[in-house]
């Protein structure tokens, strides 16, 4: 496969995870909580994307091998 696909593909990836995790820590934040709260979510938030990304590659690989 093609490196710039990959690297593209990894940057699109790492930016929606930055967007769900400061979309996680707004909410959370407007939601009373604390700083320390809201930046646990975030952190929460951008760790399941990650996840749910690898897992969604790992599973199309295994399809595709």
């Amino acid at each position: 496969m093609n490196v710039a696909v990959i690297l593209l593909t990894i940057a699109l990836v790492l930016v929606i995870a930055l967007l769900a995790a400061a979309g996680a820590g707004k909410l959370a934040r407007l939601d009373g909580a604390t700083y320390p709260a809201a930046l646990t979510r975030a952190a929460a938030a951008f760790a399941a994307v990650l996840t749910l990304a690898a897992a969604a590659a790992a599973a199309l690989a295994a399809v595709l091998a």
